[in-house]
């Protein structure tokens, strides 16, 4: 009779323990960049700079990240290290975009654990 309380409670522990540890999933942001006849553009630099919203710290508040729009004119960021799990929130960041002489920017708002798109003309 004890050892099958043992038995049971062990199962138990070990299946609650197993139910409540999650993988933290990605938090990624795309930017699509489309010139004027809405065609994606491939080889645009795309930045993405995350500034203060504290009256107190001004300036950027890390380094901003930059990549290359791929040959569907996409440009990906993961965003992991700034998100731990049970943390909430998200972060706003200014897009600058260029290509040559052509020149594009916006905001995208960056969701804990979710895939945000956001387009930029140049």
């Amino acid at each position: 009779m004890i050892a099958r309380s043992i038995l049971v409670l062990s199962i138990g522990v070990i299946s609650a323990g197993i139910g409540s540890c999650r993988k933290k999933a990605d938090t990624i942001a795309k930017i699509y960049i489309l010139d004027h006849n809405n065609s994606r553009v491939a080889g645009a630099t795309v930045k993405l700079i995350g500034e203060s919203t504290d009256s107190i710290q001004h300036g950027t508040i890390r380094e901003p990240k930059v990549a290359t729009t791929n040959e569907q004119g996409e440009a990906i960021f993961n965003y992991n290290d700034i998100y731990q799990l049970g943390q909430c929130g998200v972060a706003v960041f200014k897009i600058k975009a260029n290509l040559g002489s052509a020149v594009g920017d916006g905001i995208i708002k960056v969701e804990q654990e979710k895939t945000t798109q956001k387009t930029v003309f140049i």
